[in-house]
This record gives C-alpha cells, sequence and structure tokens, in this order.
C-alpha cells in the first residue's frame, strides 16, 4: 500500500515520465537542491508537488548528502538551495565569502530530534541529558560500552549505537546540545547519512539506541520507541506540544532551507521557493515535522524579494524557542 507520500512521488514521476515521453525539444530548467537528510521529507514532498502544478515543465533534484555536503556545494555555486538542519556555521560562511556566494536563510519548520530504542528495551524510556552525554561523549569511546555502566540498574549488556554521519547537522545539532560542543562524540557508533538505515538498525537489535528527526520516529513508530528526554524537569517526550511550550530541550531546533542570492533570480527557483512557503503550512504537518506559524513564512518570503541576505544566528542554534524565530528574522 502506498503512503501519500509515496503516492507523490509515483504521480510526479509518471507525469515527468509523460513529459519525457511526449519528446519535448527543448530541456526544463532545473532547480538543484541538496543537503539535510532531515530536511528532506519537506523540500522533497514540495518538490513533487511543485513539479505536479507545474505540470513537468521545471524539474527539481532533492539530493541527501547531509548539511554539511550540502553547504560545501551551496558555498561553490553547485546548487541553488541547501536544506540545513541547523543554522550555517562560521567556516561555511567564509566559505560562501570567498567564492562570492550570499544567501538568504529561511527558517521553514521546527523538529523535535528524536533519541530512539527498540521497543523491547523496557529500563531506559527515560534518559538524563547527562546520561546521554555518559553514552555520547568522545571519552565514552571504548569505555561506556555496556547499559549498566551508564545506569546500574540496567542491564550488563553491550549497547550498540547508532547515529548520523559527520557531515549532518543532525549529529553537530545533537552533539553541541548534550556534549556541549559540536561534532564532539565519540567515534565507535554505526553512522549513516540515510536516516532509514538508523531505524533499521535500532529495530533489529534490544541494545541498541540511535537518535535522528522527529519524522522518520513518527513514519517508524511500530518499529522503534521514542526516549523521554530529562532536562532537570523530568522525562520529556517529543511532540508539538513539548516543542511549541519549549519543554522539550535541548533537542527542539528550527531547520532550514538556504537559497542562493544570485539563484534567487532564476525563475523557476523564485517560483519554487514562492511554492515551498505558500505550501510549507500543510506539507510540514503531512511529513510529520511542527509548522512555523504564517508570519514566518510571510517574511522569508519579502526576504527573498528584497534580496535581504545573511544569517541572524552567528553559528548556532540550540535551544532557540519557537517564538525567538520571528524577532531573528525580524532583526535580518
Amino acid at each position: 500500500m502506498l503512503t501519500s507520500f509515496n503516492f507523490r512521488i509515483s504521480l510526479a514521476a509518471a507525469l515527468l515520465g509523460a513529459t519525457v515521453i511526449a519528446g519535448s525539444a527543448v530541456a526544463s530548467p532545473i532547480v538543484k537542491i541538496d543537503g539535510s537528510s532531515t530536511v528532506f521529507p519537506i523540500t522533497e514532498a514540495v518538490a513533487e508537488d511543485f513539479q505536479i502544478a507545474k505540470r513537468g515543465a521545471v524539474r527539481v533534484t532533492v539530493g541527501i548528502s547531509g548539511t554539511g555536503g550540502g553547504f560545501k556545494k551551496f558555498c561553490r555555486n553547485e546548487i541553488d538551495i541547501v536544506n540545513a538542519s541547523r543554522p550555517i556555521t562560521q567556516l561555511e560562511m567564509e566559505a560562501c565569502k570567498q567564492e562570492g556566494v550570499q544567501y538568504i536563510e529561511m527558517p521553514i519548520a521546527f523538529d523535535a530530534l528524536t533519541v530512539v530504542i527498540n521497543p523491547k528495551n523496557t529500563w531506559s524510556k527515560t534518559i538524563t541529558v547527562e546520561e546521554l552525554k555518559k553514552i555520547w561523549e568522545p571519552g565514552a569511546q571504548g569505555k561506556i560500552t555496556n547499559w549498566n555502566q551508564i545506569n546500574p540498574d540496567w542491564p550488563d549488556k553491550k549497547i550498540k549505537l547508532y547515529g548520523p554521519g559527520a557531515d549532518s547537522g543532525t549529529f553537530e545539532y545533537f552533539t553541541e546540545a548534550v556534549v556541549g560542543k559540536a561534532k564532539s562524540s565519540r567515534g565507535d557508533f554505526t553512522a549513516s547519512e540515510d536516516d532509514n538505515v538508523l531505524v533499521q538498525g535500532v529495530a533489529s537489535d534490544i541494545y541498541a539506541l540511535g537518535f535522528f528527526g522527529f519524522a522518520y520516529y513518527i513514519e517508524n513508530s511500530k518499529k522503534i520507541s521514542a526516549v523521554a528526554v530529562d532536562n532537570g524537569s523530568g522525562g520529556v517526550l517529543p511532540s508539538t506540544a513539548s516543542v511549541e511550550n519549549n519543554s522539550y530541550k535541548p533537542l527542539s531546533r528550527p531547520i532550514f532551507i538556504y537559497v542562493n542570492a544570485k539563484s534567487a533570480d532564476k525563475a523557476e527557483v523564485k517560483d519554487f521557493v514562492n511554492f515551498y512557503m505558500q505550501n510549507a503550512t500543510e506539507l510540514v504537518k503531512e511529513v510529520k515535522y511542527f509548522p512555523l506559524s504564517k508570519e514566518v513564512y510571510n517574511l522569508n518570503l519579502e526576504h527573498l524579494n528584497k534580496k535581504k541576505v545573511g544569517t541572524v544566528f552567528k553559528g548556532t542554534g540550540t535551544n532557540t524557542k519557537l517564538e525567538d524565530i520571528l524577532k531573528l528574522e525580524s532583526s535580518l
């Protein structure tokens, strides 16, 4: 049975195929996007609906090389838009500056970065931020190997860890929020830029633990379980309510697209971004993330039309509140 997401892909592929069969003499313009696997479901949903609306007149390609990998391509002028699960870093700002790449920053949703376990795990349904740090900090490598080393009440069994790769913005955000420094992590875990690989790893091992974006958890909630994160006030599960009231700390976060300012002069890119912001609320909900207010999406379009370039996050967006987004973006 096809999900609505897979159905949309099939429909768009069929429409695109029909366009090719029709033998169009002029190649369709292409909007090139790459970056975060976390943001991918939103942008892919937008891309499929946009291509259907355009009846194949514009192609949109969406890659998943990770936020870091996407920014490398973006700052080399290779793509029009980068999906980012965290704000642009100082090093990326410098790389873009060297190549003359200016960018329009657009927050598009909130994500609840989700810690997951196997459903048969009955002991760690709640975990503290300190326990997460004890598991993931660099000094844990080769030393913290069993569950009972994290908490003596937990089993004396080897813990199997799964997480995004080093180019992932989710990896950077998690390590900054939990360990205290971006990319500061033990290295002896199964890493992948494909979140579905991580899902399957946790689903197949009772002693596994991993983390990735909320949408991948919800899509696979019959195979894996979310862990309640305790930041000192009791365990909190990721949900719409806990993201909106900022109680799911420190793992709720804004996610973004960045638009190349020169690319925004191209009709197909501008049309795509307009379509994105006009349909974001519905499609963000459809793929199980948390939409921002209409004001933010309208402000993104205002920035697009006025070519307001730059970033307000200065290399970090850890623990940004929902209401902060509008305030920050208004200051651009």
